[in-house]
């Protein structure tokens, strides 16, 4: 019997024990979904402990560089070795990157096994998807993306709060050291209940591929990353790395066109539902990461809400995201059709940031809840829609690259986005405060720099700037309106392909592995 042959039985195994496996899944994801917001309240207690505030931004964007450039690679080797050696592989990375970032003694050691957590957090994100895809055909699948949801809306709730929980009562190594247990647990979960194949058939590694995606994907980020903050952006370091990250990409596009098991395969771009779900999904990672981060600001600045307060303030929008996920995918596994579900969420996303764009000062929260909640429930209509919809036309051999791909285009969208709208909100914001004080804004001095500095403001002062601070996010999310609606007309332009059952999967298997199909699987 051969690889592809086993195929069969395995999955069929793990289906029994699909609860168990779910919990598993769900427990991996929520490492790196909780790793993502956990974080961010202990930042100030961490630069206090290690030194280095001028290094901050590093801890955050190690972790976002290293994920976001080896989630392709992630899922193609998954493709070659199996998904289960993989996503335990991942695991282990994560939590022993964890333990280190734990015992840092300075900034460095701290930024470097960040960079170590993103790598294994990475394959987290991308690996969990895929298993699903195995286990599940996608007819079914939608039903599930409910629950997948919930872990990123836990993690965006809770995460803030468990960070500054560690931090006051214990020390702020706990928001690391948290992940070994969790992991442990993982690790433990998936080796128990999930059976997948394990591929015999051992095919050589793109190396060099996987070195030339990496460092043109990392140039391209550290241009939104440094542009604007770092170096001007018309500067010689920014220009020099925005060229030569393309100069890189396009050798990259070269190279995988010359070899026989590329790590991002070319032909899935001549898949037209893979491209227009890239595209609509980096236009979505775009607006929506670019505009959320901006929520957050607005509840503290110019609502006056601390860190804690504010992550309960986003609960309307994690309820959109949840519900929409839930009922898109019962729909779908009913319906067996999925192409209206990211129309309507795009179309409902551009209305709810068009709405988040008139919040202004003393908009009533009922209507920041209602605009919020509309923008969730257009997210949850599209996120992982994308995704089933990518991995319902791949064949099963290339579910890992493809799944991949369609996670690192959203993936990259929103750390471009973050960044533009970066611009846009510095941008506005100081011509509304040059609008205001017509002398000059010297007078201020740093009193724009931090909550506390606003606070100290004499009221009179502090309410223009807040209005200031006010009209530059409005702008922000105003700016993001045209984006959802230019992913609104694509989302019209994806394929409307008949989801897959259960006996679709397995006659693929049978056909490539040329063995007769049970009639036990109708």
């Amino acid at each position: 019997m051969n690889a592809r042959t086993a195929h069969l039985d395995p999955v069929a195994d793990s289906r029994k024990h699909l609860r168990w496996i779910l919990g598993a899944l769900m427990l991996t994801m929520l490492l790196a979904a909780l790793d993502q917001t956990i974080v961010s309240t202990a930042l100030p207690t961490i630069t206090s402990d290690l030194g280095g505030l001028n290094e901050l931004s590093w801890v955050v964007t190690a972790y976002l560089l290293a994920s976001t450039a080896s989630t392709p690679i992630w899922g193609k080797i998954s493709d070659l070795y199996g998904r289960k050696l993989m996503l335990q592989l991942s695991v282990v990375v994560f939590v022993g990157a964890s333990m280190l970032a734990g015992l840092s003694q300075n900034m460095g050691q701290l930024i470097g096994t960040r960079a170590l957590q993103g790598i294994g957090g990475g394959g987290i994100m991308v690996l969990v998807m895929a298993v699903i895809a195995d286990l599940i055909p996608p007819r079914d699948r939608g039903r599930y993306a409910g629950l997948f949801g919930a872990v990123f809306g836990l993690s965006s709730v809770i995460g803030p709060l468990l960070g500054g929980f560690f931090t006051e009562q214990l020390s702020w190594r706990w928001i690391f050291f948290i992940n070994v247990p969790l992991g442990i647990a993982a690790f433990a979960a998936l080796a128990m209940f999930l059976h997948l194949p394990v591929l015999h058939e051992k095919k050589p590694i793109d190396w060099l591929g996987s070195a030339l995606l990496v460092a043109g994907v990392t140039m391209l980020l550290l241009v939104t990353v440094w542009g604007g903050q770092e170096y001007d952006w018309l500067s010689p370091t920014i220009i020099g790395l925005a060229v030569g990250g393309v100069a890189v990409l396009a050798l990259f596009v070269w190279h995988e066109l010359r070899i026989d098991e590329p790590i991002v395969p070319m032909t899935l771009f001549s898949n037209k539902v893979f491209r227009v779900s890239s595209m609509v999904g980096f236009i979505v990672g775009f607006a929506m990461f670019g505009s959320i981060v901006y929520l957050s600001i607005y509840f503290q600045v110019v609502r006056g809400a601390t860190p804690t307060q504010a992550g309960l303030m986003l609960l309307p929008l994690m309820v959109g995201i949840l519900l929409t996920s839930i009922l898109s995918g019962q729909l779908i596994a009913r319906m067996g059709r999925y192409k209206i579900f990211p129309i309507i969420g795009t179309g409902l996303a551009a209305v709810g940031i068009f709405m988040m764009s008139r919040l202004g000062v003393d908009a009533p929260f009922w209507y920041a809840a209602l605009a919020m909640f509309i923008l969730g429930a257009g997210l949850g209509n599209v996120m992982q829609v994308l995704v089933l919809a990518v991995q319902n036309t791949v064949a099963p051999q290339q579910m890992g690259a493809a799944t991949s791909g369609s996670t690192f285009f959203r993936s990259i969208g929103g750390s471009f986005g973050t960044a533009f709208f970066g611009a846009v909100w510095t941008a506005r914001l100081a011509a509304e405060l040059s609008d205001a004080f017509p002398g000059g804004t010297g007078q201020l001095g740093d009193a724009t720099s931090s909550i506390t500095s606003i606070e100290s403001l004499p009221p009179a002062i502090q309410s223009v700037v807040l209005e200031a601070f006010a009209r530059a996010l409005d702008t922000t999310f105003l700016v993001a309106v045209p984006f959802m609606v230019v992913a609104f007309l694509l989302a019209w332009l994806l394929p409307e392909v008949r989801l897959k059952t259960h006996r679709d999967v397995a006659e693929e298997l049978a056909d490539d592995a040329a063995v007769p199909l049970p009639m036990a699987l109708d």
